[in-house]
């Protein structure tokens, strides 16, 4: 089989355009990426898209997008071209038509006549006797009277594959040695009766005739690894592939109550992350941690450095547990380590319709950027900027009434008073003066500054959270910061 040797390396990423793509697809993708940039070796990025009732032209552009928000980049494949085009199995139905016949040729496959009931039938009888409840190779050695007999009856054949009579061994470069006794691994479908090709032949096929060296792929798809060395070494014999690639399977992604996460798991799908603003620095480090680790004391760190020391071998093979809080932790850190002006860029989405609830001609640019870098170190997912920033471009707070009702006991219309006098005195170019306001007037009333400030901020912003009061303050400017604070009395003496 093959090593990781240099640029000798050659690995796929093979999604089928089904529906959203989800964070487990991500996760095997991210793997064989950066196995491939630490190896200097090739990515290609395959299209599996033979399934026509569930395959769409929605999806595989979605695949595309979502490749290239990640920050994925492919030698081979869609749109990028290659010595292996096309890349889209749809369109290589004669290559597959030509190796089944080779197979069939070179004694390797053959027709099956079963039907879905005979095959029913006797498995079910296999299961009573406890018996291996496969195939049991009944069309394997048909006589030409036989097949005459079936051709008679109008019956159309499924090509299978002759499996070997003898154990297949192999080394997983992440579970080690591997061996399936042939009882367990019996003869199996290739290719239709409608002629229509099968999975279990084009994957193969194409990993052969790509040069694949290295298959990077989901635990799920470990039972079908001896059925596909089996295939390589008929392929082999043919000339069609030059070696059986190394395989390695990544463990399973957990999501809630011990169960692998599905696609129909809500926190699965990668558009939702997409939607809630995470980086995708963030969430690829996160996804990375579902298997693997840079070291034992550091979940933070940038692709460079994954991309520094990624190996396949490293991989743990235990199913790994997908922790939303955890992914938010990692994600806010990847936005601290934002450059400010690019954080600045990266919300802007979130400031404009249909995020933001102020009129587009409310948005003010240097509000925006001044309040920028307080906001920066406060957010978890960058979807949060727009409740942040709101009452900035809003012509007025939307309060939150258990906010308000938390913030606003008895007394809160004295304090405010007296917050009111020191702020219009203090000095608006200084957030420490305006906090030195806030804190006298806590004071004057026996409160400490963070109680003193409460009612202050929910006046001026409609929270009791957010960012950096006196800075938002600050940014707000004086004569709206202290209108807000007139309602906000005016509300509590009515």
């Amino acid at each position: 089989m093959a090593s990781a040797s240099g640029s000798s390396v050659r690995v796929r990423f093979c999604p089928s355009p089904t529906g959203n793509p989800h964070v487990g697809l991500v996760r095997t993708a991210l793997f064989n990426w950066a196995f491939a940039k630490h190896h200097g070796g090739t990515l290609v990025f395959r299209i599996e898209d033979t399934d026509a009732a569930r395959d769409s032209e929605e999806s595989y552009n979605q695949l595309l997008d979502s490749m290239r928000w990640l920050g994925f980049d492919w030698d081979e494949g869609p749109e990028v071209g290659g010595p292996h085009a096309p890349y889209r199995q749809s369109q290589r139905m004669d290559i597959y038509q030509d190796v089944a016949r080779k197979l069939l040729d070179g004694g390797h496959a053959y027709h099956c006549y079963c039907s879905q009931e005979e095959l029913d039938t006797r498995r079910e009888a296999a299961r009573a006797a406890g018996k291996p409840s496969g195939y049991d190779g009944h069309c394997r050695e048909l006589t030409a009277a036989q097949v005459e007999e079936y051709k008679a009856q109008g019956r159309e054949p499924i090509v299978r594959f002759r499996m070997p009579d003898e154990p297949v061994t192999f080394t997983d470069l992440v579970r080690g040695e591997i061996t399936y006794l042939p009882e367990n691994v019996p003869d199996y479908g290739i290719v239709r009766a409608n002629g229509a090709p099968l999975y279990t032949l084009v994957n193969p096929v194409d990993d052969a005739l790509m040069e694949i060296t290295h298959v990077l792929r989901g635990e799920d798809l470990l039972s079908s690894t001896p059925r596909q060395i089996a295939l390589y070494k008929a392929l082999i014999e043919l000339g069609v592939a030059k070696e059986i690639p190394a395989f390695g399977h990544l463990p399973y992604v957990m999501g809630e109550g011990n169960k692998k996460l599905s696609k129909r798991d809500p926190q699965s799908s990668l558009n939702l992350y997409r939607e809630r603003g995470f980086l995708p620095e963030g969430l690829l480090n996160y996804l990375s941690l579902l298997g693997w680790s840079l070291s034992a004391d550091q979940d933070v760190f940038s692709i460079d450095e994954m991309l520094a020391a990624f190996d396949v071998t490293d991989v743990n093979p235990n199913p790994a547990r997908f922790d939303l809080k955890k992914c938010e932790a990692i994600n806010a850190d990847h936005i601290r380590m934002l450059d400010v002006k690019d954080f600045a860029e990266r919300c802007r989405p979130w400031l404009q319709a249909p995020h933001a609830p102020w009129a587009p001609e409310a948005f003010d640019e240097t509000k925006w950027q001044a309040i920028a870098p307080h906001a920066q170190t406060r957010l978890k997912v960058l979807s949060e900027i727009t409740d942040n920033v709101d009452f900035l471009f809003l012509p007025e707070p939307v309060f939150d009434e258990a906010s308000w009702n938390k913030a606003m006991k008895e007394g809160s219309d004295a304090l405010l008073l007296t917050a009111r006098d020191n702020l219009e005195a203090a000095d608006w170019t200084s957030a420490e003066s305006l906090k030195e306001a806030v804190l006298a007037a806590g004071e004057a009333h026996g409160l400490k500054l963070g109680k003193a400030q409460a009612p202050v901020r929910v006046a001026v912003t409609g929270r009791t959270v957010g960012l950096p009061l006196f800075e938002s303050l600050e940014v707000l400017g004086k004569e709206k910061s202290l209108a807000r604070v007139d309602a906000a009395l005016a509300r509590l003496a009515g």
